[in-house]
């Protein structure tokens, strides 16, 4: 018997855990947590807005800042999505667990654990990414008085710190740790949720993408097994089709309800990290060609690669999606299904003539997450970039 949640989600779970995003045993004080969280979020969010009210808006300005400001608004998009959404997730859990239990066959055991490794590696990349761009963005802050600190040298204020915390409202000098401190929750909260959330997404997707390749599998199986035209085993047959044809409406059905319960704020998601990506392309191309800041330059590229990589993971899950279904059609028409009787023959056409319609995640009918959507998500970035540096030479 598979255990999803402790063999396949035991690295989702503990990110999870750690930012009250798990969806059982949810107590008070855990419901305390959320508020908390969301709250630092939405309180940083508008401490950077805020350098609105005094300075003079200027076209670099609101660049500078929305740079910065969309990622944070995507932390809090997707982590509230996530709280909003804890039984559809619970519900997830259930529907991939109700599944794996009615699995008997040990070649289909396997095909869903390869796939659940699978996601365990996605995952695990994940979070040696995670690791290293929290530790270079935690570093960034405090480098130049560290630096200072160890060759002796008098420490300017840290641009990275200016450019997160508006430097009216809170005597950055005099109150430096205690704005980093709140800084970094804000930055690691956010950061936390967003792997947490898609890692599980992801996983969620890859075990859909093994129910299509069990469907494929018993589609095989069911033909290789004709050897005569005996009824018991035309009968057998029948059943192992019918089976094929269950686990096939079950995968299709638990990706559109996973597609269902967050379409909303993944098409919110997307839009907001198309236009951050446009700016932090900008920001990084004005530091590099005007000698800026370096530390300034590595923020926006770490930024721009957060975004890259949500985008690229996203696509390539709805797209990984859409091609095992159309392998269940493809095992469909080149099994030897020629051999078998015409009922068998008959049923094999049905699922034909299903095929011709492709399966994706599809948002409102307008957009459907695959490699080329992720090209053309890029396409686009790099388009309203180039009209913004254009405009503001």
């Amino acid at each position: 018997m598979i255990s999803i949640q402790t063999q396949h989600f035991n690295f989702h779970r503990i990110f999870l855990l750690a930012v009250g995003l798990w969806p059982y045993q949810q107590s008070w004080l855990v419901k305390f947590q959320l508020v908390l969280f969301f709250s630092i979020q939405i309180s940083f969010i508008l401490f950077q807005l805020t350098v609105f009210i005094s300075a003079k808006c200027t076209p670099d300005l609101v660049i500078k800042v929305l740079s910065i400001v969309l990622l944070l608004i995507m932390y809090a998009i997707e982590y509230n999505s996530f709280r909003m959404n804890a039984q559809a997730v619970r519900c997830l859990f259930e529907q991939l667990q109700h599944i794996c239990n009615e699995l008997k066959d040990e070649n289909e055991i396997a095909i869903i654990k390869k796939y659940g490794n699978n996601a365990k590696r996605y995952a695990a990349i994940l979070m040696l990414l995670y690791i290293c761009i929290t530790i270079i963005m935690f570093l960034l802050p405090i480098l130049p008085r560290l630096l200072g600190f160890v060759l002796h040298i008098n420490a300017t204020q840290p641009r990275v710190m200016q450019q997160l915390m508006p430097n009216y409202i809170i005597d950055q000098g005099k109150h430096f740790y205690l704005i980093l401190l709140y800084m970094y929750a804000a930055l690691l909260i956010g950061a936390t949720a967003l792997v947490g959330i898609g890692m599980t997404l992801l996983s969620y997707l890859k075990h859909a993408c093994g129910m299509f390749r069990i469907a494929s599998y018993r589609i095989e199986k069911a033909i290789t097994m004709w050897t005569n035209t005996r009824l018991e085993n035309e009968i057998i047959i029948y059943k192992e089709i019918a089976y094929a044809v269950d686990i096939h409406c079950k995968a299709i059905k638990f990706s559109l309800f996973l597609l269902y319960s967050f379409r909303r704020s993944h098409i919110l998601l997307i839009s907001v990290g198309v236009i951050c990506l446009t700016l932090n392309l900008y920001a990084i191309a004005v530091n590099a060609s005007h000698g800026g800041d370096v530390e300034q330059l590595l923020l926006h590229f770490l930024i721009a690669v957060i975004i890259f990589l949500y985008l690229f993971l996203a696509n390539y899950a709805g797209q990984e999606i859409t091609d095992h279904n159309d392998y269940v059609y493809f095992t469909a028409y080149t099994v030897r299904w020629y051999t078998a009787s015409v009922h068998v023959q008959k049923l094999i056409l049905f699922l034909l003539q299903r095929g011709s319609k492709t399966f994706s995640l599809n948002f409102g009918g307008v957009v459907s997450l695959s490699l080329e959507l992720f090209a053309a998500l890029t396409k686009a970035s790099l388009s309203y970039f180039t009209v913004i540096y254009s405009m503001q030479q």
